[in-house]
C-alpha cells in the first residue's frame, strides 16, 4: 500500500524484486462444500453440478496461487480428477475404468484441490477442505426384454368373453426405471379375436366357438419403457372348450337379393338355442344398416328437387345449396364430397362458408315457412364447444344481430328467430332448443323445421320432436341495415383496433364465425307455407327394408312394430318356438326398379328373461349381409332424323322450327339365359344376341339436356326455348341459356317425348347461318343411366339465283342404229327419266307448300305428317363424268338414288342437278 504514493520509476523498481520478497504461500485453495454429478454408463466424462473450479487468493503470484491437481479419497472409487488449468483452477472428473450402471447405479467420494506450494518444487503445498461428490450413473438401453416362460398354455370356455384368460410376463436387466420396466405387451398374430393390455393379461375379444375353431396359438412380444423389442417373441395356445352354446342356429352370413323379385325371406331356418333354460321371454331386435349407402338409405336415385315433386312437396322453394353453375357461383369455394351436379353433398371444415346473394334470399318471411336440410355431423371437439352454424341470416354492417339462424352447440340443435318491433313489440319465443343423439352421432339425417310462430316444430328422419327448451326474448328494433343470408357460419362485424399515423381508431372487419364443422345437402328455404308431415315423410323415406310375410301365421302372443324408416324391426314373445317362427318369415324388400347394388348390413340382437330374472341368457349378436346384385341395366336410346333441312324463312317465323319433332325415345334391358352371360357385338360392332334377349322397358326419366354444339347462341339473333304449355300437365320443369336448354323433373319417357318435340328454335337473322348443330342426352336416376348422345344438324335452305344458259356443250347425242330396236335397257332408262319428271313436279309442288306452312301456328307443325324428305344431302355425282350444274333449288329438286345403266346417282344438296349426255340417254 505504501507503493501507491510512489513515483512509477520507484514502484516499477520495487516490483522487480517481488518475487524474491513475497514467494510465500500464505492461502489455501477453495472449492465447493459438495458436487453432483451425472455420468453415462460405457462413457468416461462426468457432468458436475457446479462445475470443478478450484480458487486461490494468493493468484496471480506463481505457484501459490496455482492449482496443481485435485485427489480423490474413496473406497474403489473409480473416477480420476485432472486440472485443466492451474491458472484458472478448472478441472474435470472422469471414469478412471468403465462404470455399468447395472454394478453400480450411484457412487459418493472426498475430492480435495491442491495449489502447487511455495515454488518450483511444490514444497509448501497447501490443500483445500474436503467436498463431497455425489455421482449417479445414467441407464442405457442394453437389455431386450426377455419373457420368463418359453411357452404359456390356456383354455377357455367357448362363448364366453374372459376378463383375463392368462397372463404373460416378461422382464429385462437394465437398471434404470425406464429400461428396466416392461410397458407394453403386443399381440404379433393379426387377424386373432385377443387382445392384450399393458400388464400382459390376455383376453377374448369375440365369443369364440368350437365348431369354428379348437384352438388358437398366437405370438406376443413385449416392449420395454425405451421402446426396446424383445428379442424372441413367445407362443401363447389358448384351446377352446365346446359347451352347449345359448344362440341364433341355420343362419346364413349372407343372403343374395336380385332386383325385381320382390320381398325375400332372410332367414327361412333359422332358430334360437336356449340350451333348455327356463325361459319368461325374448325379444329380437333386426336392424338394416344402410347407412353407408348415401345419405342413410339407397339414396342413388333422384336430385332433391326432382324428389319434392314426387312427394307433392309445395313449390316456392329456395335452394341455398346449390350446384356451382354462372348463375349460382356462391357455391363454387366450398368443399363437395361425393354426388352429382343435382345433388351434391358439401363437406365444411370449419374453415369454408358462402354468402348468399341478395336476389336469390327469400324476402317473405312470415309466420309460416319450413327451413329443410341433409345434415351428417358429429361431436364437436374440446370439452366448451363453440356453436357451429348451418344458416344464418345476420345484420350485413354496423350491427352483429342475429335475426334467424340455425345452428348446432354442445350436440344440441337451436333455432334463432328474433322478431321485429314492426310485426311484435312483447317478450316472444326468440330461441327453440333439441337434444337429439342424431345430431351428433355421424350419421345421415333429414332436418325439417316447421314455423308458425310462435310454436316451432322439429322433424327428424320423419319423426316429430318438440323442443326441449324455448328461450324468450325481445324483438329487435327497426333498422335500415341490410342482411347478409350466409351458410356454413354466420356473417358479422367485429371491431378491431388499428394504428394509422399515430392516432387509435376502431375499423370495422366483417368475416365470417361460428364456423360449421360437418356436411350438408339439399338446405332449402320455402316461405308461406309449412310442409306436411306426409310430403316430410316421403322424402326420407327408404325404398327397401325389413318386412314380415304371412302374418295372419304368427302366433297370438308374437309382438312386433316397426320404425317410420322400416329398417328397425322388434318382436317380443314368450315362447321360444313362436319367435323362432317369426324370425323364419322376417323378409328383405327392395321395390325399386333399379337399386344401387351393393351390401346391407344387418345387425340382431337378442334379450332373454327368465323367471324372476332380468336376464339370465347371453345371445351372441348377428352380423349378417343383403347383398343386392347388380341389377339389369337399361339402354336409353334416342332415335330420330339426325338432319333437319328448313329454308330460312321458316327460321324466321314467330314459332321458329320444331328440331326433334321425330323424336322417339326407348329403353330396354339385356336380360341372359340361365348359364349367365351374352356376347351382342359381332366383328364389325353390330348388336346381336347369343342366349340372351332384350326386353322393353317402360321408366322414369329425370333430365334430358339439349346442347349447343360449336359457338353458344346468340340472344340478339336466335333462341332455344320450350314454351310454358308444353309442361303442362307434366312432372316437368325447364330452364335454358345460350349454351342449350335442360328439361328435368321425374316423368315418363313419352312426356319427355312429347316436351322435346315442342322445343323450338328460332333465327331471325338467318342470312348468315348455314347449319346450327345440338346434342341431346337423356338420364335416368340423376346420371346413372344415360342415353346415347343424339346429334342434329339444321341446315338453312337460302334462295340461290337461276341460272339462264345451259351449256349444251355438256349434252351428247344419244343415238342407236337406225332400224334397230330400241334394247331392253332403254326402255328401263325412259322409264326412269319419266319418272323422275313426275318426281320433279312433285319437288316443285311440295316446295311451295313449304312455304306456305311457315304461318301456321305452333300446333299444326306438331301434328304436320309431313317427311322431311329433304333432310338428306341431295348432290348428285355420276363417276367417272363428275358434271354437275347448278339451276336453282326453287326449280328443280331431286331426291334419292337414280340408277344410269351401271352408274349411279346420288343427290347430296337440294340446288345440285347434272346434265345426261345424250349418248347416255
Amino acid at each position: 500500500n505504501t507503493l501507491v504514493d510512489k513515483p512509477p520509476d520507484i514502484q516499477l523498481s520495487f516490483m522487480a524484486f517481488l518475487p524474491c520478497v513475497f514467494t510465500v504461500n500464505k492461502h489455501k485453495p477453495w472449492i465447493e462444500t459438495s458436487y453432483h454429478g451425472v455420468i453415462t454408463e460405457n462413457m468416461d466424462t462426468v457432468l458436475l453440478d457446479p462445475p470443478l473450479v478450484a480458487l486461490d487468493k494468493d493468484a496471480p503470484v506463481p505457484y501459490a496461487g496455482e492449482i496443481c491437481a485435485f485427489k480423490i479419497y474413496g473406497q474403489d472409487a473409480p473416477f480420476e480428477a485432472v486440472v485443466l488449468n492451474r491458472t484458472s483452477g478448472e478441472g474435470v472428473l472422469r471414469a478412471s475404468s468403465p462404470v455399468d450402471c447395472e454394478s453400480q447405479k450411484e457412487y459418493t467420494f472426498i475430492i480435495q484441490a491442491y495449489d502447487c506450494g511455495a515454488g518450483p518444487s511444490g514444497a509448501d503445498w497447501k490443500k483445500s477442505h474436503k467436498a463431497v461428490v455425489h455421482i449417479q450413473v445414467d441407464d442405457v438401453n442394453e437389455f431386450s426384454p426377455v419373457f420368463r416362460e418359453s411357452l404359456y398354455k390356456a383354455s377357455v370356455t367357448e362363448g364366453k368373453i374372459y376378463d383375463s384368460i392368462l397372463q404373460v410376463e416378461a422382464w429385462d436387466q437394465d437398471c434404470s426405471p425406464q429400461y428396466s420396466q416392461i410397458c407394453n405387451y403386443e399381440i404379433v398374430t393379426s387377424g386373432t379375436p385377443f387382445a392384450i393390455d399393458r400388464n400382459g393379461n390376455i383376453r377374448n375379444t369375440e365369443r369364440l366357438s368350437y365348431d369354428k375353431q379348437q384352438s388358437y396359438k398366437i405370438m406376443v412380444t413385449a416392449f420395454d419403457c425405451g421402446q426396446k423389442r424383445a428379442k424372441e417373441d413367445v407362443a401363447v395356445h389358448i384351446e377352446v372348450k365346446p359347451v352347449c352354446k345359448p344362440g341364433w342356429q341355420g343362419w346364413n352370413k349372407r343372403v343374395d337379393y336380385e332386383p325385381g323379385t320382390g320381398s325375400k325371406q332372410l332367414f327361412p331356418k333359422m332358430h334360437l338355442e336356449t340350451c333348455d333354460g327356463p325361459l319368461s321371454g325374448v325379444k329380437v331386435m333386426v336392424e338394416l344398416q344402410t347407412n353407408h349407402i348415401g345419405k342413410g338409405c339407397d339414396r342413388e336415385t333422384y336430385s332433391e328437387k326432382s324428389l319434392q315433386k314426387l312427394c307433392g312437396a309445395a313449390s316456392g322453394s329456395t335452394d341455398l345449396l346449390p350446384a356451382p353453375s354462372p348463375s349460382t357461383n356462391w357455391t363454387a369455394s366450398l368443399l363437395t364430397d361425393s354426388g352429382r351436379d343435382s345433388d351434391l353433398i358439401y363437406r365444411f371444415d370449419g374453415r369454408q362458408a358462402a354468402n348468399v346473394p341478395d336476389h336469390v334470399v327469400p324476402q317473405n318471411l312470415t309466420d309460416q315457412f319450413t327451413v329443410a336440410t341433409w345434415m351428417k355431423h358429429g361431436p364437436s371437439p374440446g370439452l366448451r364447444a363453440e356453436k357451429e352454424t348451418l344458416l344464418c341470416n345476420s345484420d350485413k354492417t354496423e350491427m352483429n344481430r342475429h335475426h334467424y339462424s340455425l345452428y348446432v352447440h354442445n350436440c344440441r340443435l337451436v333455432f334463432l328467430l328474433r322478431r321485429d318491433f314492426t310485426q311484435v313489440d312483447t317478450f316472444r319465443p326468440a330461441e327453440f332448443h333439441w337434444k337429439l343423439e342424431q345430431i351428433c352421432d355421424k350419421e345421415w339425417h333429414y332436418y325439417v323445421i316447421n314455423v308458425e310462430f310462435p310454436a316451432v316444430t322439429l322433424f327428424v328422419d320423419g319423426v316429430t320432436y318438440e323442443p326441449y327448451l324455448v328461450t324468450d326474448d325481445w324483438p329487435i328494433h327497426a333498422s335500415k341495415i341490410d342482411t347478409q343470408l350466409t351458410v356454413g357460419a354466420c356473417w358479422q362485424e367485429l371491431k378491431a383496433e388499428n394504428e394509422r399515423n399515430h392516432n387509435e381508431m376502431d375499423v370495422s372487419t366483417p368475416r365470417f364465425t361460428q364456423y360449421f364443422h360437418g356436411s350438408l345437402s339439399g338446405l332449402t328455404i320455402r316461405p308461406g307455407r309449412i310442409e306436411t308431415q306426409k310430403v316430410i315423410s316421403c322424402l326420407q323415406a327408404c325404398k327397401e327394408g325389413l318386412d314380415i310375410n304371412s302374418l295372419e301365421s304368427l302366433a297370438k302372443d308374437i309382438k312386433f312394430h316397426f320404425n317410420p324408416a322400416q329398417s328397425v324391426l322388434v318382436v317380443e314373445g314368450e315362447d321360444v318356438d313362436s319367435i323362432n317362427t317369426a324370425m323364419t318369415k322376417v323378409s328383405y324388400i327392395n321395390s325399386r326398379q333399379f337399386p344401387t347394388a351393393g351390401l346391407r348390413r344387418l345387425h340382431i340382437t337378442t334379450t332373454v328373461q327368465c323367471f324372476g330374472e332380468d336376464t339370465c341368457l347371453s345371445i351372441p349378436d348377428i352380423k349378417a349381409v343383403v347383398m343386392v346384385l347388380p341389377p339389369s341395366e337399361p339402354r336409353i336410346t334416342i332415335i330420330g332424323s339426325n338432319r333437319l333441312v328448313r329454308p330460312a324463312s321458316d327460321l324466321r317465323g314467330p314459332l321458329g322450327v320444331a328440331p326433334f319433332k321425330e323424336l322417339h325415345i326407348t329403353s330396354t334391358v339385356m336380360k341372359g339365359d340361365s348359364f349367365g352371360g351374352c356376347e351382342c357385338r359381332d366383328a364389325t360392332g353390330l348388336l346381336w344376341m347369343l342366349s340372351c334377349h332384350t326386353i322393353p322397358v317402360m321408366h322414369n326419366l329425370d333430365y334430358c339436356d339439349v346442347l349447343v354444339i360449336g359457338e353458344e347462341l346468340n340472344p340478339d339473333r336466335e333462341s332455344l326455348e320450350i314454351h310454358h304449355s308444353a309442361l303442362l300437365g307434366k312432372h316437368l320443369d325447364a330452364t335454358n341459356s345460350t349454351s342449350g336448354i335442360s328439361i328435368y323433373g321425374v316423368d315418363s319417357m313419352a312426356h319427355y317425348e312429347q316436351a322435346l318435340r315442342q322445343v323450338r328454335y328460332r333465327n331471325w337473322r338467318p342470312a348468315t347461318l348455314s347449319e346450327r348443330r345440338f346434342r341431346l342426352t337423356c338420364s335416368e336416376l340423376n346420371g346413372r343411366y344415360t342415353s346415347n348422345e343424339f346429334n342434329l344438324e339444321v341446315s338453312v335452305l337460302h334462295h340461290s339465283a337461276p341460272v339462264e344458259h345451259v351449256n349444251h356443250m355438256l349434252l351428247q347425242p344419244f343415238s342407236s342404229p337406225p332400224g334397230s330396236a330400241p334394247p331392253a335397257a332403254t326402255v328401263v332408262i325412259v322409264v326412269c327419266i319419266a319418272a323422275l319428271v313426275v318426281i320433279v313436279v312433285i319437288g316443285v309442288y311440295r316446295i311451295h307448300a313449304t312455304h306456305q306452312e311457315g304461318s301456321r301456328d305452333e300446333e299444326e307443325e306438331v301434328k304436320d305428317p309431313e317427311v322431311d324428305w329433304n333432310n338428306s344431302a341431295l348432290t348428285i355425282t355420276v363417276n367417272p363424268m363428275e358434271v354437275t350444274l347448278n339451276v336453282g333449288a326453287k326449280s328443280v329438286i331431286f331426291i334419292g338414288v337414280l340408277f344410269l345403266g351401271n352408274q349411279s346417282v346420288t343427290f347430296s344438296e337440294p340446288h345440285d342437278v347434272v346434265m345426261v349426255p345424250k349418248s347416255n340417254q
